[in-house]
């Protein structure tokens, strides 16, 4: 079974954002972004340790 987590993103400010571009907002989509943020967190955390670095910074993304 996938691991649960906690939510990245606040829901109603993307809801939100989305209606101001005129648009809906799918039941799944803030959890589909929320991974998606998951992921790029990953990447820059690992990139960060890669450069022998405990921070992470704007360029690790």
């Amino acid at each position: 079974m996938a691991e649960e987590r906690d939510m990245v993103v606040v829901v109603s400010k993307v809801k939100d954002f989305i209606k101001s571009k005129e648009c809906m907002t799918a039941g799944d989509f803030p959890e589909a972004l929320s991974k998606v943020v998951y992921e790029m967190l990953e990447k820059a955390c690992a990139r960060a340790k890669a450069n022998k670095r405990s921070t992470v910074r704007p360029e690790d993304i």
